[in-house]
């Protein structure tokens, strides 16, 4: 029996490569003599540098940039084998695990950094990009890489805006006469773990922005400002990012590196996925597991568990999806091809006691899970006549 382990991250906790270790070792007490293959994922959040260099034997590049709240951060981006592609992921320089808890407010937090490492892989000769979006800490439309890359974003008085997402209820003007020109000729791919537009209700601050610390009052605040710089963005720019599905990822980053940059918004696991050969691993596998930290409604728009799902059902193969947590809503995915959702946690804990307990708590479901499929097996075999081992 082939059985493929392909999760995404459970974020803050365990990476990719570490959720398929606990899930092979819970499966190997039950079924020890079955043909394992890990297949570490990431859908354009944490681990999308990883899974490509790992898939092209490329190589990371490690560097200093400035952090979601200006201070200095050691951050990274990775360059493919071969065809030397950038892969920059949002996460490494602007991410919300590089902010304390206490101090996440999407008002103050930017996304400079990141354009650090745009520019950064563009010194070293880099013109292919894949920019993974997911894991921010900002929200303020990635008017911070831009401000990296040259572009000025004035006031009134003619003045810079700050960083953050709450400085843009003053900007006046948007100049891009010093926006990198080496640009113009590079290819950017936007890797998106989201399909929300930039603005409303399903848009970057009402969904994403709780996340990041803002209240209530402070996702009223941001919507209104991202919705007054895609105003100056149509007048200054002559792009229409508003509604663009997608372009609310990385708090609207994704529509930064679409209007600016000329990227190309692609769903995340999707180039992850063809960089690494998924659905070929996936040809001759009994069985499949994927999985992700949290399985709810936003997992059917483009996360990895859903990217995996599809590309199984293309080939006629089960799937069972592991989390640290199930939302009320995480039944949808049944619908994309996810046959049944398990979740490690195995008692009332806070969050920190489930982050510390992960490795524990995957190791133990993925075990029980294998046991209950053994079980199967045997009321299948009519009473036990075929005593075969998987």
């Amino acid at each position: 029996m082939k059985i493929v382990i392909a999760p995404d991250s459970f974020k803050e906790s365990l990476s990719a490569l570490q959720v398929a270790d606990e899930i092979e070792a819970g499966f190997r007490e039950i079924f020890p003599r079955a043909r394992y293959v890990k297949i570490p994922l990431a859908d354009g959040g944490e681990g999308t540098v990883q899974a490509m260099i790992d898939a092209t034997a490329g190589r990371r590049v490690e560097l200093s940039v400035s952090g979601p709240l200006g201070a200095p951060v050691a951050a990274f981006y990775g360059l493919t084998g071969g065809e030397h592609i950038a892969v920059i992921e949002m996460a490494a320089a602007s991410g919300l695990e590089l902010v304390p808890p206490a101090l996440r407010n999407p008002l103050l937090t930017s996304s400079y950094g990141t354009g650090e490492l745009i520019r950064a892989a563009l010194d070293a000769g880099a013109r292919r990009f894949v920019l993974g979006v997911g894991g921010s800490a900002s929200n303020d439309g990635g008017a911070g890489l831009l401000q990296a890359l040259g572009v000025r974003l004035l006031d009134a008085a003619g003045a810079e805006l700050e960083p953050g997402g709450g400085a843009l209820a003053r900007l006046a003007r948007i100049d891009i006469s010093g926006l990198d020109k080496r640009l113009r000729d590079c290819q950017i791919d936007v890797a998106c773990d989201v399909s929300n537009p930039l603005l409303g209700p399903q848009g970057a601050s009402a969904v994403f922005g709780p996340q990041k610390g803002a209240s209530a009052a402070m996702v009223a605040q941001l919507d209104a400002n991202l919705r007054h710089y895609a105003a100056l963005v149509l007048r200054d720019v002559g792009a229409d990012i508003g509604a663009l599905p997608g372009a609310g990822a990385g708090g609207g980053a994704a529509a930064a590196m679409t209007a600016f940059l000329g990227g190309r918004l692609r769903p995340g696991t999707e180039i992850v996925n063809d960089a690494i050969g998924l659905e070929q691993a996936l040809a001759d596998a009994d069985l499949i597991i994927t999985g992700e930290g949290r399985i709810d409604s936003q997992t059917i728009h483009g996360k990895t568990p859903i990217g995996v799902a599809r590309a199984a059902r293309r080939l006629g193969k089960p799937v069972i999806a592991i989390a640290g947590c199930l939302a009320a809503s995480a039944a949808a995915v049944h619908e994309h091809g996810i046959a049944a959702v398990f979740g490690a946690v195995s008692r009332p804990c806070s969050v920190a006691e489930a982050l510390a307990e992960a490795a524990v708590n995957l190791r133990a479901a993925a075990r029980n899970i294998a046991a209950t499929l053994k079980l199967g097996q045997a009321l299948g075999r009519h009473g036990g006549d075929d005593k075969r081992d998987a």
